[in-house]
């Protein structure tokens, strides 16, 4: 992918290149998860976060994880095989995934990573980074998980409040 179209572009070309229904559009400032869920007339569950996951052989994966539950490191490792997995510091993410702590999104991203996608997902739409400050990504989870061939398994756990 081709890392010097300007992000929403870049999402916005892999989509189309997946044959994903996606919207980008202007995400407003909000001060919670809660207050975002509302602006964008949406249910905190979502909001979906892309997180990379670091693997200890310096690979990645992404976790797909919605706005109301937190991933759960246990059920990650078990669901990937492997003993170790951490959140890498924010200029590992950039390089892997040419998306800045944030806006990452598995479309477009430098590197296609391995995509696991938390079960509650499943059968909604969603919101999601865009790849850039103060936009969202619009798209129905299942296309998305379809597209990216995605585990799905049961990755999180309640957020703590």
């Amino acid at each position: 992918m081709n890392d010097d179209i300007e992000p929403t572009s870049r999402v916005r070309l892999a989509a189309a290149e997946r044959g994903l229904d996606v919207v980008v559009r202007p995400r407003p400032d909000a001060s919670s998860l809660d207050e975002a869920a509302a602006l964008l007339g949406l249910e905190p569950a979502d909001i979906v976060k892309t997180l990379v996951v670091k693997r200890s052989d310096d690979t990645y994966l992404f976790a797909l994880v919605p706005g109301d539950r937190a991933i759960s490191w246990p059920k990650l490792r078990a669901v990937v095989g492997v003993n170790k997995l951490r959140l890498p510091e924010p200029e590992l993410a950039l390089a892997a995934t040419g998306y800045e702590r944030g806006t990452i999104v598995p479309l477009g991203s430098t590197t296609a990573w391995p995509v696991f996608a938390d079960s509650s997902i499943v059968g909604r739409r969603i919101a999601m980074g865009a790849g850039a400050n103060g936009f969202s990504l619009f798209v129905d989870a299942d296309d998305l998980i379809s597209a990216y061939e995605a585990t799905v398994a049961d990755i999180t756990e309640t957020r703590a409040v």
